[in-house]
């Protein structure tokens, strides 16, 4: 019963992780962009710290090294304000579930770049995988006609959302070689909280952080906010590193190829974008090849 209920969760987070995205375009319909995503992340921050606390991991902290504190910092500057920021200002500029296919190469970059850094295997398996879901990230963009990406080239929301790939690529990287020994809980609740105040800091300079209009959103918007702060930022973490912890790393990760998918569904259910056919077929290709890619990393 206990794996069953981890299974569970696990479907629930790909659900909240996937919604982020139409939640992101309508939270960008409410406040001013990055306000909105520095809201998300100091209300999320806040529920972090609470958890942190709850866990009594606070006294953990002092005995971080400088090179770990100053690794979490450039994880924030990465993985929430940077990727925040392009989050935020692309999905003003494309369909919410297009973003979600294009955020699905973020495993592919992630692992080119281990292999230059790291030396990290490739395999026929992998490889293919990384095939798919380029190929299915660019057919959901370009509607089923990938020459357009050489005729007319990218949008600039499509370089935006690349952003957040590249962003987050960074982010899993810095984990992997500066934040070792530090718990994953202790890592998202100071990274929420360093990132937030980048982001406010950001939004300030270029919006003037109007933190009054929060006051005044409508049902909608704070429905947004929420699951962005609640949902997608502290509940499905949550269920990830619980799932993490009963299936490990593979077992659970397995669930991340489903995000595309919940994207797609959810911004047509949300926002009412068309399902187009090219839309549905790019994001089964981009989530068959990241489970390729997971398949041939475990068989690394």
């Amino acid at each position: 019963m206990r794996t069953y209920l981890i299974h569970v969760k696990l479907l629930g987070m790909a659900v909240l992780w996937g919604a982020s995205w139409p939640m992101g375009r309508i939270l960008g319909q409410s406040l001013p962009p990055l306000t909105g995503g520095a809201v998300r992340f100091l209300l999320a921050s806040v529920l972090l710290s609470g958890w942190l606390f709850a866990r009594s991991r606070f006294a953990a902290l002092s005995a971080l090294s400088s090179r770990q504190w100053l690794g979490l910092a450039v994880a924030a500057l990465f993985g929430v304000c940077g990727y925040a920021v392009f989050f935020m200002l692309g999905l003003q500029q494309m369909p919410a579930g297009k973003a979600a296919v294009v955020m699905s190469v973020n495993p592919v970059l992630t692992l080119l770049l281990a292999v230059w850094l790291f030396g990290e295997y490739l395999n026929m398996k992998i490889l293919t995988g990384m095939l798919l879901t380029v190929g299915g990230a660019v057919t959901a963009v370009t509607q089923g006609n990938p020459a357009a990406v050489l005729a007319d080239g990218l949008k600039p929301g499509e370089w935006l959302i690349f952003g957040c790939v590249v962003c987050w690529s960074a982010y899993t990287l810095i984990g992997r070689k500066v934040l070792r020994g530090i718990d994953a809980l202790t890592v998202a609740a100071v990274t929420s909280m360093s990132g937030a105040l980048m982001l406010s800091a950001v939004a300030w300079f270029a919006e003037g952080l109007p933190l009054g209009a929060v006051a005044v959103m409508d049902g909608r918007g704070w429905f947004a906010l929420l699951w962005l702060a609640v949902g997608a930022t502290v509940l499905a973490y949550a269920w990830y590193f619980e799932g993490v912890k009963v299936l490990g790393a593979g077992g659970a990760s397995v669930y991340v190829t489903l995000v595309p998918i919940f994207g797609m569904l959810c911004s047509v259910w949300f926002l009412g974008e068309p399902l187009h056919i090219s839309l549905a077929a790019g994001c089964a290709a981009a989530a068959g090849g990241m489970i390729l890619i997971h398949l041939g990393q475990n068989a690394a």
